[in-house]
């Protein structure tokens, strides 16, 4: 797939080329942030991806990075690139709003830690992105700063919860956005844009953030994270490419001690040039995949088996099943206690899709699972977390699709409860990695009637290279994958 064509305008580099080229001086930070200032300009109004801009303070950091360059410093692999960040995760001197007014106090006073390591590694931090009150929804819609739109349809969605930030990867505002996934929030919207997204090994990328407060009747309380975000959630890169996507993954890649899940080292690099075993399971017995679907795993295997990887195609895997099961059960149990909070402060959407969720997993687990029942999904998840590890070994990988469906409807959570039932069916493949804390990526493979469709690959515990590895050689037989403009079809 060609990525960028020599004369290209500076925002639509790649950031591997942009941080290579602004290292040598062929170009200057401060122009790259011009441009992608120009595209945000451009773009932004109509898509509403990116908000909390501020562009003299990039600018002012684009031009220190100038300095830097010329003074002969030690530059960091993504030195003067532009890179937005999410407005669910701490960014000092930016407010963390996660979509929600009342939740929008005062800046925060330090950065997350993902934030700090994209600091670290020189990017220039350029917007916030857009996304779904309180993160959970695959769409971004809130009453704070409005809907954000697919770039390749208005009509669908761009995902959610990370929306914004594959908008904004997919128009080409920043190549490199942060995110963050419990249950698809950096896959799927990447998958809904044409871009790639992964969501790393659980521990892998720090997902510490600075303590949280909240004003009670009983007096200021710190709010801790439930079992699911600290064991399910974590923070990682959407890009244009599989390349930028590995980069920044080593960048955030930070050891971060702080984060109860953390690992105290980055993991080892696989051998290069290994080919990966590959397990295709194109579903689990529950819902039917969408033509479009079907074509992209096609295209997807053919392409693998043509680089010289052994595939095989395997009849379910009732593990995936059972996990996408229990990530229901675990994910809303832990939400629950923030249902009085959603009432009195989330908009209406919000309230509306959490009721029609809970009512899908009620018809999993009733309507107010015990605790034994909650227990005893803990305890079960980690014999699958053994189970999928034994399946996969050290060299084996599982390919699936993203979603049994195209892209969603815009509010088709809200639509209906029998709708929404469908989209939690169509969601498994969303639902079953982060309950199990796997890597898995997202990659398009081909263009269905002018939209992008991707296909997911999931590996081994701390196996990023060897999906990323796999991801490449998808890319690389993938038409190029350019929203239209103007943008939209709409």
């Amino acid at each position: 797939m060609e990525n960028q064509h020599p004369a290209a305008e500076l925002w639509q580099r790649t950031a591997t080329d942009l941080a290579a080229a602004i290292r040598t001086r062929e170009v200057s930070s401060v122009d790259v942030v011009r441009s992608c200032l120009d595209r945000i300009e451009e773009t932004n109004p109509r898509l509403a991806a990116l908000v909390d801009l501020r562009p003299e303070e990039a600018l002012a950091d684009a031009r220190r990075a100038d300095e830097a360059v010329a003074a002969g410093a030690e530059l960091g692999a993504l030195h003067g690139v532009p890179v937005s960040t999410k407005i669910n995760t701490d960014q000092r001197g930016h407010v963390t709003s996660h979509g929600v007014a009342a939740l929008a106090g005062p800046p925060a006073q330090d950065d997350a830690a993902c934030v700090a390591a994209l600091r670290e590694s020189g990017a220039v931090l350029l917007g916030r992105s857009n996304a779904p009150s309180f993160s959970y929804r695959w769409f971004s819609t809130n009453d704070l700063h409005g809907r954000t739109l697919n770039p390749w349809d208005p009509e669908r969605t761009p995902g959610g919860s990370s929306g914004g930030a594959s908008s904004s990867v997919a128009a080409g505002m920043t190549p490199i956005a942060q995110g963050n996934d419990i249950g698809g929030s950096i896959r799927y919207p990447a998958a809904c844009c044409g871009v790639v997204g992964i969501r790393p090994t659980v521990g892998r990328v720090s997902g510490w953030m600075p303590p949280a407060y909240a004003d009670t009747p009983a007096g200021r309380v710190q709010i801790d994270f439930p079992p699911t975000v600290q064991m399910c959630a974590v923070e990682g890169p959407l890009a244009r490419t599989v390349a930028d996507a590995r980069l920044a993954l080593d960048v955030m890649t930070a050891p971060d001690l702080r984060d109860p899940v953390g690992i105290p080292v980055a993991p080892a690099r696989l051998p290069q040039g290994v080919k990966a075993a590959v397990a295709v399971v194109r579903g689990i017995g529950t819902v039917k995949n969408h033509p479009a679907v079907e074509r992209a795993i096609d295209e997807a295997v053919a392409r693998l088996t043509a680089a010289g990887h052994e595939v095989e195609e395997l009849d379910g895997l009732p593990l995936l099943a059972e996990a996408a099961r229990i990530w229901s059960l675990l994910i809303y149990e832990d939400f629950r206690p923030m249902l009085p909070l959603v009432e009195k402060v989330g908009d209406e959407d919000i309230r509306t899709s959490l009721a029609y969720s809970f009512a899908a997993a009620a018809n999993e687990w009733g309507e107010r699972p015990g605790l034994e029942t909650y227990i005893q999904g803990w305890a079960r998840r980690a014999t699958l977390v053994t189970r999928l590890q034994q399946l996969l070994g050290s060299d084996r990988i599982l390919l699936t699709p993203v979603s049994a469906e195209l892209p969603f409807e815009q509010d088709a959570d809200i639509a209906g409860p029998e709708r929404a039932a469908e989209l939690v069916a169509a969601q498994w493949p969303m639902a079953a990695v982060p309950v199990l804390g796997f890597p898995a990526v997202t990659v398009p493979s081909i263009l269905d009637d002018g939209f992008p469709v991707s296909v997911q690959l999931i590996g081994g515990r701390f196996a990023e290279d060897r999906i990323l590895d796999a991801a490449q050689v998808i890319e690389d037989g993938a038409p190029d994958l350019r929203p239209p403009l103007p943008l939209g079809r709409g």
